[in-house]
């Protein structure tokens, strides 16, 4: 069935409303997650986008970056775009990953108490308001604190999923799910 929300602008697609280039995918999450998302079922209207999209994250998965540094990026970006739908997706894998709320709440602001997850969120806040030119700087503060350049390189890799992500979200105006506890008012 093909669900509208009372906002969203996209369909909502399932295994039997897709178009057929999105169907195996749908299947495959569907059977590895239990369900799929809103997200994941408005991207199915468009196969080649879930099929780019699913490929990236699947290989950014395997990398070198923790899961809990990969949620912090997630919440900065989500934050920076105003995109609650993957805001309060992110907060719950972010606490999933072992963050508490007080680390959920830093990174939707591009920090963290943990030095180094601090100088690399630093470092791709730089990112995102120099249009991808930042400074050297925080390249190299970043390295002094332990990142390798793979390291930075997956989260730049990272910030450009998350940006997809957030674009996507919002282009649908996805809604937030307002059950979850763990998602946080604004960090702004």
């Amino acid at each position: 069935m093909t669900i509208k929300t009372d906002i969203s602008r996209f369909d909502i697609h399932d295994e039997l409303t897709a178009p057929e280039g999105s169907v195996k995918i749908l299947k495959g999450i569907s059977t590895a997650a239990g369900s799929v998302s809103k997200f994941i079922g408005v991207l199915a209207g468009a196969p080649s986008a879930l099929r780019a999209y699913a490929r990236m994250r699947h290989e950014l998965r395997e990398g070198a970056l923790p899961r809990a540094t990969r949620e912090r990026i997630a919440l900065a970006i989500a934050e920076r775009r105003g995109d609650p739908y993957s805001i309060a997706q992110h907060a719950k894998t972010a606490r999933a990953a072992g963050l508490g709320l007080d680390e959920v709440s830093r990174a939707r602001s591009f920090t963290s108490a943990d030095e180094k997850e601090a100088a690399l969120l630093a470092f791709i806040e730089a990112l995102i308001a120099t249009d991808g030119r930042p400074s050297q700087h925080l390249a190299e503060e970043a390295r002094e604190h332990g990142w390798t350049d793979e390291e930075l390189l997956e989260a730049v890799a990272h910030t450009a999923l998350n940006e997809f992500q957030s674009l996507i979200a919002n282009a649908a105006a996805l809604p937030q799910d307002q059950s979850d506890p763990s998602v946080l008012p604004s960090a702004a």
